[in-house]
């Protein structure tokens, strides 16, 4: 495991990061905070180009809770059968639908808590819709922001749980906001898992990774 970056790295790092991506975003594609958090729970063990092509067809016509469930699980079904797990997150987000609508009078809730009672809504998922959403400073770990917390020395941590709170104890606050976005993409597209491109990478110098491939 690499040693957790120091506060002056940490300022270094991200400072790249803003000065290459001013203000990034996430990919999943969704109109209000409802799409987005449908958006999110489908994309689990999925691609995001994946669920925004299952999504393009769905969102325009089952946008709310109400219309998800006017929709139906079946009827759901039908627009996001190519995407893994499909059955199992339709029943979810029919679910989720009704206690948005029974509970929180068909609005998504902005709290962490309140967010993950919801069917098929974890911890990564609440805070990506927080963040997106929201506009809080939550930090949603997933496997591209664990491989490169923990191979760089951004973000060290044994599980993910602990990985989110590197990233909110270590990483300056003026970078918080972003900083799960940066981390993201920087895993999706440069550090990659198995041939990570090195040469490209932005932060090469500070980076305590000793397979690096270039």
């Amino acid at each position: 495991m690499a040693r957790q970056f120091e506060y002056a790295q940490m300022q270094d790092a991200f400072r790249r990061f803003q000065a290459a991506e001013p203000h990034p975003k996430g990919e999943l594609e969704h109109t209000n905070a409802f799409t987005l958090l449908v958006a999110v729970a489908l994309s689990a063990q999925a691609t995001d180009a994946g669920v925004n092509k299952a999504t393009r067809s769905l969102f325009p016509i089952a946008d709310t809770p109400a219309k998800m469930l006017a929709l139906g699980e079946e009827g759901l079904v039908e627009y996001v059968k190519t995407i893994g797990l499909y059955r199992q997150k339709a029943k979810n987000v029919i679910k989720l639908s009704q206690i948005l609508v029974d509970k929180f009078d068909g609005t998504v809730p902005s709290s962490r808590a309140a967010l993950t009672s919801l069917p098929g809504v974890g911890r990564k998922t609440a805070n990506v819709v927080l963040n997106i959403w929201f506009h809080y400073p939550a930090q949603a770990v997933d496997t591209h922001i664990f491989r490169v917390g923990n191979r760089t020395g951004l973000a060290v941590g044994r599980d993910v749980d602990a990985v989110e709170r590197a990233i909110e104890d270590n990483v300056p606050v003026e970078f918080q906001q972003n900083a799960h976005h940066w981390l993201i993409l920087h895993g999706r597209y440069i550090c990659t898992a198995r041939k990570p491109r090195c040469v490209d990478c932005l932060i090469h110098d500070l980076c305590q990774y000793e397979e690096k491939t270039a």
